[in-house]
């Protein structure tokens, strides 16, 4: 029987945002977002310590407040992913383990997702994770919810903006949005960072293609779980109201 593996969640955190300055400490129900992502990911059974990273004092301040662990790593850090791994090598995460990249803007996260992204390292061929779920067509349209078709066996063919696969006999297809949530076993997520940006990454703007375009497979766990984010202040009142239903 393969033993599974010790599992790490990493949530990166930054202040500057050109859409949204200090997002992380944004106030929601009384409490800044970084602290509603942390006790949602604390409730998953498969993760046996969650860590914030981040590169601002205010957020690390705050972090320490909330008894929150907090690792404060560089400020030029080109992705989240590279922060991840920083703050990966700061904890000494076991070279075994498996790392996961938490979205800090994902306050109403469902830690039954965390769990679905890191069952199937119970196979020891799996390397990376990530999570989908079926969409409409009028979603598939919209180009920033990015689409992901795969193969019978769940591995990532490709991800685009564009709504992929494309329906030519106008039949609508089935489509899958991505749920940017990644698990990586830690060697992969330290080649990741090593390879630096791929073709395609720089053509649609996404750095999972990093891996695809390097032959380096991605999981692929479809969810009945839906994603709400925060990109902007407006959407704060809109999670507000989520997590206020589900106290």
């Amino acid at each position: 029987m393969n033993r599974f593996p010790y599992c790490v969640g990493i949530i990166p955190a930054r202040y500057e945002s050109s859409r949204f300055p200090g997002k992380p400490l944004a106030d929601i129900l009384g409490r800044p977002m970084i602290w509603h992502v942390y006790q949602r990911a604390i409730q998953c059974p498969e993760l046996q310590h969650v860590a914030l990273a981040t590169d601002d004092r205010r957020i690390a301040k705050a972090a320490d407040q909330l008894d929150i662990p907090v690792v404060m790593t560089r400020r030029d850090h080109p992705s989240g992913t590279d922060r991840v791994l920083e703050a990966a090598r700061k904890i000494k995460v076991p070279e075994d383990a498996v790392v996961v990249n938490i979205q800090g803007d994902e306050p109403a996260l469902d830690p039954e997702m965390l769990s679905e992204l890191l069952n199937p390292f119970k196979s020891p061929s799996v390397q990376v994770t990530t999570l989908a779920r079926a969409i409409e067509p009028a979603e598939a349209r919209n180009p920033d919810q990015v689409k992901v078709v795969f193969s019978k066996d769940q591995s990532a063919l490709y991800f685009s903006r564009a709504p992929i696969p494309f329906p030519r006999d106008e039949v609508e297809s089935g489509y899958f949005g991505h749920i940017g949530l990644y698990a990586f076993r830690l060697p992969v997520l330290r080649r990741f960072v090593e390879l630096g940006t791929s073709r395609h990454e720089r053509i649609e703007k996404l750095e999972q293609l990093r891996l695809l375009d390097h032959g380096i497979p991605i999981h692929v766990v479809v969810t009945r779980h839906t994603s709400v984010g925060v990109d902007r202040p407006e959407d704060i009142e809109t999670v507000s109201q989520l997590l206020a239903g589900s106290l």
